[in-house]
């Protein structure tokens, strides 16, 4: 009786919520502000601290803010200083967060039985940047299962890993926590004393394992669909394909550059095979999710540049991850190129892209450009 009361008192908030006059945008950012004043207000309890007593609502708020915005970020290291309680409003916010306010909407909405109307599919296909109404909320049910699906088999490999490290309790936790926060390309870590996963740098199963989660998840859920979609067409989109190619471009000279610039800098103690691996490591993460398995602060400056242009770029639209997107990036460097062969426009990818996208890639580029140069310079 008490389960049922508590599903109409939830529905029927979301009815008044739904039913103000505001466009899906517009309901999609009030979310999410009410998302992370949520989390920071469960965060300020002094059940979510290891010692037991309130937290700064500044910290509160920051850590809730870097969760939901799957940034990565802290001002508390997230090992020593949340409880496993708050470990947990953490986790929760960056599974909310990664995917989509929406989505999860979704999850509850078909937990609860209830029939998702016109009002909440416009919701979902803003949520999901998708062009059409048609098909998005069978869409955000095959993002739900894929998700949770990868997230589990890669917790239980991860759990097994660090349960001969910490035991079977805290390895459990251990590979459920990096899992989601992987694969939403969060980049928060359990380890105390903020040194990330550089514990594991010669770690096969730690790095594979991570940084699948980190591709799967910042691919773009649009690109997997397409990929494991059961009646294939004979040709991939032209957008499958630039994120496709882009992401192992990106990769590759990742792994490439670090590897020779940093081979005998702070690669230098490791063993080769170790070497290579941690060059892999820091080709993938960056991009999108923050991990790191060398000190960052020991890097080179060119290196540490090679690692800003990544961040820059990011992930693939429709992801968990953030940045101008790979395939903007793709578009941008197209457009460069057919610019400098007199033809202007759009690189064309063998005839397939308009000149349009070229033109609005370069404002996409510019804009960010400048404004991560005017935050620089208030920051400096």
């Amino acid at each position: 009786m008490l389960k049922t009361g508590y599903k109409q008192f939830l529905l029927s908030e979301w009815e008044k919520i739904i039913s103000w006059r505001l466009n899906p945008p517009q309901i999609l950012v009030l979310g999410f502000a009410a998302l992370i004043l949520a989390g920071a207000l469960l965060l300020l309890l002094p059940q979510a601290s290891r010692t037991g007593q309130y937290t700064n609502f500044l910290t509160a708020l920051f850590t809730a803010t870097s969760a939901v915005c799957v940034t990565g970020l802290v001002v508390v290291d997230t090992g020593t200083y949340w409880s496993t309680f708050g470990q947990g409003i953490i986790l929760l916010l960056i599974q909310i967060g990664g995917l989509g306010f929406m989505t999860m909407a979704t999850f509850f909405f078909i937990l609860m039985g209830r029939h998702i109307g016109l009002r909440e599919r416009l919701l979902i296909q803003e949520s999901l940047n998708q062009l059409s109404l048609a098909g998005v909320v069978r869409l955000a049910r095959a993002i739900l299962i894929f998700t949770f699906l990868t997230e589990g088999f890669f917790a239980c490999i991860l759990a097994l890993r660090w349960a001969f490290d910490y035991g079977w309790s805290t390895g459990w936790w251990f590979g459920l926590f990096h899992a989601v926060s992987a694969f939403n390309n969060a980049g928060f870590d359990l380890f105390g004393h903020f040194k990330s996963l550089t514990a594991y740098a010669s770690d096969a199963t730690v790095t594979f394992s991570i940084t699948t989660l980190i591709i799967l998840g910042g691919i773009g859920f649009a690109v997997v669909a397409e990929i494991f979609k059961k009646n294939r067409k004979r040709y991939i989109s032209v957008h499958t394909r630039l994120a496709l190619l882009s992401t192992g471009l990106l990769i590759g000279f990742g792994l490439f550059f670090f590897a020779l610039l940093e081979w005998q800098g702070v690669l230098a103690e490791l063993s080769w095979p170790g070497k290579l691996l941690a060059s892999y490591f820091q080709a993938v993460t960056p991009r999108t999710a923050g991990y790191n398995t060398v000190e960052i602060n020991q890097l080179r400056a060119a290196t540490q540049f090679f690692l800003i242009l990544l961040m820059f770029i990011g992930a693939s639209p429709g992801s968990t991850g953030g940045g101008v997107k790979t395939t903007t990036f793709c578009l941008f460097a197209f457009s460069v190129f057919s610019f400098v062969r007199g033809k202007g426009g759009g690189g064309n990818f063998r005839g397939r892209l308009p000149a349009w996208p070229g033109y609005k890639t370069l404002g996409i580029f510019f804009f960010a450009g400048i404004t991560i140069l005017s935050l620089s310079f208030f920051f400096s």
